[in-house]
């Protein structure tokens, strides 16, 4: 049997003889048991951005391009950077 993808590739499915025959041989190898329906619900991902603190609030700031240039090249995380240096600010002022 074929089946074809969105992408147009056709996909070879085994018939339901050599479909017995895999699993057979999957289900007697003591070192490689196929996975459980428990274990593959872990490995299932959750849509969307994960969920935050809920202690933050969305605000729309101003920066100098040069400051935001600096913060930007540290990589990925600088929006939590410029979060830490305010904090950093606010507790000494």
């Amino acid at each position: 049997m074929q089946i074809k993808t969105k992408s147009g590739r056709i996909l070879e499915l085994p018939s339901p003889e050599e479909d017995a025959q895999i699993t057979a041989a999957a289900l007697s190898d003591p070192d490689n048991l196929p996975l459980t329906d428990a274990e593959l619900i872990q490995f299932k991902r959750s849509r969307g951005r994960p969920l935050g603190s809920g202690k933050k609030e969305q605000v729309t700031l101003r920066l100098d391009a040069e400051i935001l240039e600096q913060f930007r090249a540290t990589g990925n995380g600088w929006q939590t950077r410029i979060n830490d240096a305010l904090r950093d600010w606010a507790k000494h002022h």
